[in-house]
């Protein structure tokens, strides 16, 4: 019999202990990876952006605008290549639940600036041509069965009424972490409609994005952009898109620490389950190993396959909990798709989940096969009966 079957075969002994243990940690590395899903999720938008784009918003809050006349001015200053506008429209599709990020934006410059939205040439030669023309993701038009055509209804929250839209173009992105469920429409429509109910407020944007030269520092240019409205009715606040994006992560800070540290705790719980279970059998078998080593076995050899058994059980936990772990991403991800956007199981994620559960067997290993190691075989047979 070679060391590995034998070390199968010690694993097996106690069917019943072995399969709960297996199943503990299968739970353990499942629950591992989705919370480090969540949190990936969560800082997609983050890993989306790109450093050479910037955001400019009203230093106050980006609940205040901006006014349109800033455009020329910033797409002036040194290092700006080329400059687009935005605003949160905020309506909802049929109920509240359906919730999806929706943007009026300026649309000869907008998918310039954001070339990682592809849309066909004829889908964007409709779009541009049509004042009630829309653009959304592929992802968001298959949730809710859009085809190019569709006339979709949002009720206005910030801007009251309802609104149509057509169809006329989806997006693809060639960046996993890319939002692939928003939803874009003229701005000229948007400002038509507040000259019309509300002309003070009329020809401001929410913030401005743009593209600088890769040569050029952010910060410098962040400066510039703040430099030329300071002392202004609307100062603004110029950050790279990371940034921007980071700003939105800090609002719910606690509550990403408070994951992280779970996600962690996992480990520990991994470590004492399987700890458990090698003490267990140690001390029952410990009469076994001191007839092991009248035979010739070492100390050494004794102490790996003790490890070996750790590492098997914990192999065979990993297998469980990761081929269970895909199907429930993709449960989970159509359950909360319109709060994370971007939901995917990454590779590092399933990696870092079977090293961690892995590293823990060998830690919980560790005690018991030292025990076993320095005790004689005098003291081992003393235990018989």
């Amino acid at each position: 019999m070679t060391g590995f079957q034998l070390v199968v075969r010690n694993a097996g002994r106690h069917k019943l202990r072995t399969a709960l243990t297996v199943l503990g940690l299968a739970i353990a590395v499942l629950a591992f990876a989705m919370l480090r899903t969540i949190v990936a999720a969560w800082y997609a938008g983050v890993e989306a952006s790109q450093q050479n784009r910037l955001v400019t918003r009203n230093a106050v809050s980006l609940a205040f605008p901006l006014p349109l006349a800033y455009r020329d001015r910033i797409a002036q200053v040194p290092g700006v290549t080329q400059v687009s506008y935005a605003n949160w429209f905020g309506g909802v599709y049929i109920d509240e639940k359906n919730f999806f990020a929706q943007f009026a934006v300026d649309a000869p410059t907008w998918f310039r600036l954001y070339s990682e939205y592809h849309v066909s040439p004829a889908q964007m030669e409709t779009f541009q041509q049509e004042r009630n023309a829309a653009i959304v993701g592929e992802k968001l038009a298959q949730r809710y069965g859009w085809h190019l055509g569709d006339t979709v209804r949002l009720r206005g929250t910030f801007f009251p009424g309802d609104w149509d839209f057509v169809i006329r173009g989806l997006y693809t992105t060639t960046l996993k972490s890319a939002d692939n469920t928003q939803f874009f429409f003229h701005w000229e429509r948007l400002d038509q409609f507040v000259r019309q109910t509300l002309p003070d407020t009329a020809g401001n944007v929410g913030f401005y994005a743009f593209t600088i030269d890769r040569s050029r520092e952010p910060a410098d240019v962040s400066r510039a952009v703040d430099a030329l409205f300071a002392n202004s009715l609307a100062e603004t606040l110029t950050e790279t898109e990371r940034e921007f994006q980071l700003g939105f992560v800090s609002m719910t800070e606690a509550i990403l620490m408070a994951i992280q540290v779970i996600s962690f705790l996992i480990v520990g719980l991994i470590l004492i389950v399987l700890a458990n279970t090698m003490a267990m059998a140690a001390r029952e078998r410990v009469t076994e190993y001191a007839v092991l080593k009248t035979l010739g076995f070492s100390p050494g050899r004794i102490a790996r396959l003790i490890m070996g058994e750790s590492l098997v059980i914990a192999a065979a936990g990993a297998v469980v909990g990761v081929i269970a772990v895909f199907p429930l991403v993709g449960v989970f991800a159509a359950a909360v798709g319109s709060f994370f956007p971007v939901f995917e199981l990454s590779p590092v994620t399933v990696a870092a989940a079977v090293a961690l559960d892995l590293s823990a067997a060998i830690a919980a290993a560790a005690m018991p096969a030292w025990g076993v190691a320095r005790t004689t075989i005098a003291d081992g047979l003393r235990r018989v009966g």
